[in-house]
């Protein structure tokens, strides 16, 4: 199964919005995940322990991000920001393999940007 945690052991049940951009040869790249209203910000999720990361979870094993940052509107936390640096063929090939499987279980679908 492939999930996403902030804190270990708590799957966020929030689906995000993911941008990835990749250099021309293809080499290294980013992917951006934007959760709004994510469930680890709600007051219930307190006492569960600190944000320490992005864990992306799947029978290979974990990819992990340390920058995570919350959204502000009106003083709330209203959103995640976390950015994965993908910095090798390998680690493209990895991460997209994990994508692939998150996508599948939560019946997302791929949208090419223009140009």
């Amino acid at each position: 199964m492939a999930t996403i945690q902030f804190i270990k052991g708590i799957d966020e049940i929030v689906i995000p919005n993911i941008k990835l951009t990749r250099s021309r040869d293809g080499s290294t790249g980013t992917a951006t995940f934007r959760f709004t209203n994510p469930k680890i910000l709600e007051a219930s999720m307190d006492n569960k322990g600190d944000i320490t990361g992005m864990y992306l979870l799947d029978e290979e094993g974990e990819l992990v991000t340390r920058e995570v940052n919350a959204k502000f509107v009106n003083g709330q936390p209203r959103a995640i920001e976390s950015v994965y640096i993908i910095k090798s063929p390998e680690h493209w090939d990895r991460f997209m393999r994990f994508i692939d499987r998150y996508a599948k279980e939560n019946n997302l679908s791929f949208t090419k940007a223009n140009e």
